[in-house]
């Protein structure tokens, strides 16, 4: 994978940057170069508006903390008061950031006031685009993975009225009648924009479950985390939404949110086998290869008869290995838990929660794209 418009921009951080670097704070790691690399390349302090001439109290050091922020999902801090004091001590990691080595670090309290304006304005969220945008301007993606994965959150969920049964019967009742009006939030969101679509996806803490590959139905607390990633783990797009949303609910803007980037397959599992979503994916102009989800027993087993058979014949169709692409997904959602951030969670609330998982998704698609150069 080669981005021609970011060639220049790793030149300019090895040829340039690195040597300077070392000329003022002295050698650097091998995990300091990278973070240093990938603050470069992401250049999130240009997307904060300049304070100097507002009036009021003037917002001291907003860009470096944006910054600092990177810093603190790359290097695995869990908590800001530990990376606050980090800094603080470590000179490097100091100018790295932005500070001057004798300028005084702000306090915890700032850091956390900052946060809540990034989350508020979606900085992350925009810089994430706009790294995307620029990466693959020209450039058309084989496929594109589209699945979800749970997100455990330290906050107290939606308790919804009813029991469990009495839902259930109220949701078919639902479904079946805005499915003959023509009314379904899959139809629905055919003819939105995007953002009217996102506003309509439920957003608030709640149970979620979901059936693993091994037949095993895991329940948690928490939101949804729905990601489009392409065939180099590279996230695309991101929406999250409450853990108890289907899947195929946010399918539709989730393609919307991730068209700036051009592919040709958009893979998908059987949550997503709905005639909405691929009329969708190929009003786009792609070609959906989406697995068949069996809604009766006849139907497994003629996809279990199905299976064997090719098994059998040792046989495989062009559709079943472009299928088996969507590992990417897979791998994706493994280094946004284990190394990006997305499995301890410490803030609360939809847009503190996204703005956190962000900043993740943002230092991902940053070091997997600084990957390709190195």
């Amino acid at each position: 994978m080669f981005f021609k418009s970011l060639s220049l921009v790793w030149n300019n951080i090895q040829y340039n940057l690195f040597p300077l670097l070392t000329k003022e704070i002295g050698p650097l790691s091998s995990e300091y170069k990278r973070l240093a690399a990938i603050l470069e390349l992401i250049r999130i302090e240009d997307f904060i508006p300049c304070s100097r001439f507002n009036f009021g109290r003037p917002l001291k050091d907003r860009r470096f903390i944006a910054r600092a922020f990177v810093a603190k999902i790359f290097l695995k801090f869990l908590y800001t008061k530990h990376f606050v004091k980090q800094i603080a001590k470590d000179d490097q990691l100091k100018a790295i950031c932005g500070w001057d080595r004798y300028a005084k670090i702000p306090s915890e309290a700032v850091f956390s006031r900052a946060f809540a304006a990034f989350a508020n304005t979606s900085l992350p969220e925009t810089v994430h685009k706009a790294l995307i945008t620029r990466a693959y301007d020209g450039l058309t993606v084989g496929h594109v993975t589209r699945d979800s994965t749970p997100i455990h959150a330290r906050e107290k969920f939606l308790k919804k009225e009813g029991s469990r049964q009495e839902r259930k019967k109220k949701l078919n009742i639902k479904y079946r009648k805005e499915k003959k009006e023509g009314t379904s939030r899959k139809q629905m969101q055919l003819k939105q924009d995007l953002i009217t679509s996102l506003k309509e996806l439920p957003k608030a803490c709640d149970i979620g479950s979901k059936k693993g590959s091994q037949g095993y139905i895991t329940a948690w607390k928490g939101y949804k985390l729905h990601l489009a990633v392409d065939d180099h783990c590279v996230p695309l797009a991101a929406i999250l939404t409450s853990a108890s949303l289907n899947d195929s609910e946010a399918a539709i803007p989730l393609g919307e949110k991730a068209k700036h980037v051009k592919n040709f397959y958009d893979l998908m599992d059987s949550a997503y086998d709905e005639p909405d979503i691929k009329t969708h994916s190929i009003s786009l102009g792609h070609v959906p290869i989406i697995d068949e989800h069996a809604r009766s027993k006849k139907q497994k087993t003629l996809k279990k008869a199905e299976k064997g058979r090719k098994r059998h014949l040792n046989f495989t169709t062009a559709e079943d290995r472009r299928y088996r692409l969507r590992f990417s997904k897979e791998r994706s959602n493994a280094m946004l838990k284990e190394y990006y951030g997305c499995k301890n969670i410490q803030v609360k609330g939809h847009t503190k929660v996204f703005c956190h998982i962000m900043f993740g998704v943002l230092a991902l698609a940053a070091t997997t794209i600084i990957n390709s150069f190195t």
